[in-house]
């Protein structure tokens, strides 16, 4: 029999799993676009593409865990608090990548949508393992931590795809003129 208390949550995480499994597809076709228009370099997808398609994969992760059928909530919410510390980690790597890269230089927007929100939701997943043995008080944080992954990852999704609409592609320089003599 499944933890009554997670049982719950089931419907929650199926929906919202399911969406980020859906929009990681999203992500791809956006770097595939980028790719083909020759727009940023890798450090830039490190930055700013990747990272969102690892959003979804978390969201997808905590769902998974949050609607497995467990016995009691002590293990899942601890492995919940493993994903945030993980995610921690990472948002430091991407930070420091994307502030060496040149491609691009990213303004406040992108640094609240792109480093901020991701960072906070994360700490929050983190922060749940130490009230563990307190599930029914740590869900609904970690519900709203993935919900505010879930929005980042379609926030960045649909900024690349505006960034990359309005670019214009990067023109061949033609040969010089023909001298006519």
């Amino acid at each position: 029999m499944t933890e009554p208390l997670l049982a719950a949550w089931e419907s929650f995480y199926v929906i919202v799993g399911s969406s980020a499994a859906a929009l990681t597809g999203l992500q791809f076709v956006v770097i595939t676009l980028g790719a083909e228009r020759g727009l940023g370099s890798e450090e830039t997808t490190t930055s700013f593409a990747t990272p969102t398609v690892v959003h979804f994969g978390a969201v997808l992760l905590i769902s998974g865990i949050l609607s497995a059928p467990w016995h009691a909530t002590g293990w899942p919410v601890a492995l919940v608090a493993v994903s945030g510390l993980t995610g921690c980690a990472y948002m430091a790597s991407v930070i420091r990548t994307a502030r060496r890269q040149h491609d691009y230089e990213p303004v406040l927007e992108d640094v609240i949508w792109h480093w901020c929100t991701p960072l906070a939701a994360y700490a929050v997943l983190a922060i749940s393992g130490l009230f563990r043995h307190h599930a029914d008080n740590v869900l609904f944080p970690v519900g709203g931590a993935a919900l505010l992954l879930l929005f980042t990852g379609i926030h960045n999704s649909w900024d690349s795809v505006v960034f990359m609409a309005m670019r214009r592609r990067p023109t061949p320089k033609s040969p010089p003129p023909a001298d006519p003599a």
